[in-house]
């Protein structure tokens, strides 16, 4: 799992994540998500790799409640 950054275009992409969002309810927001994950880890492939980052962001999720 590459934890180092390692986009090309981080500024745009957040943009054009938070455009995606626009208008949408709640729900088509969180839908917006779910399919975007299943996109994305599509094109990763790797089951370990999907597990371990399954895991650091459970992990990051679960420190932050603690603080």
């Amino acid at each position: 799992m590459n934890t180092n950054p390692n986009f090309q275009d981080a500024d745009g992409f957040y943009e054009r994540l938070l455009d995606a969002h626009q208008s949408l309810s709640r729900e088509q927001s969180e839908l917006l998500n779910a399919r975007l994950i299943l996109l994305l880890a599509n094109q990763i492939g790797d089951a370990q790799v999907l597990g371990d980052c399954i895991a650091a962001a459970r992990e990051t999720v679960d420190t932050q409640a603690l603080e």
